[in-house]
């Protein structure tokens, strides 16, 4: 099992803020399925103010670049990224197009 954290941030507007997280309330059907035909069996957004925090743990399968061909072909992925991109913004040091960066851990108590 592989775990990854990964951080992005929302436009900051209150009103924005909480239509984001009115749809991941109901996040649509056709994208929970894309998220598990990738690998990726839990995945975990955490919010605070205008920052997120996404925790995803995957099978030994996955990869970011495999999620990300299977994305580019699914019309509702499409459909649903450029929505979500209403309210997303790219953190400061993302590349152009980029939207969640991954995180490098730093510490962990054993």
């Amino acid at each position: 099992m592989q775990k990854y954290c990964l951080a992005l941030d929302l436009n900051n507007d209150p009103d924005l803020i909480a239509q984001y997280i009115e749809y991941h309330k109901n996040v649509w059907p056709e994208i929970q399925k894309s998220i598990k035909d990738s690998g990726i069996s839990n995945l975990e957004i955490y919010n605070v103010g205008d920052r997120l925090f996404m925790i995803i743990e995957a099978n030994d399968t996955f990869s970011f670049e495999e999620k990300g061909k299977m994305d580019a072909e699914n019309p509702k992925v499409q459909e649903w990224e450029t929505l979500m991109w209403k309210f997303q913004k790219a953190l400061p040091q993302a590349k152009s197009g980029e939207k969640w960066i991954l995180m490098d851990k730093i510490f962990e108590l054993k």
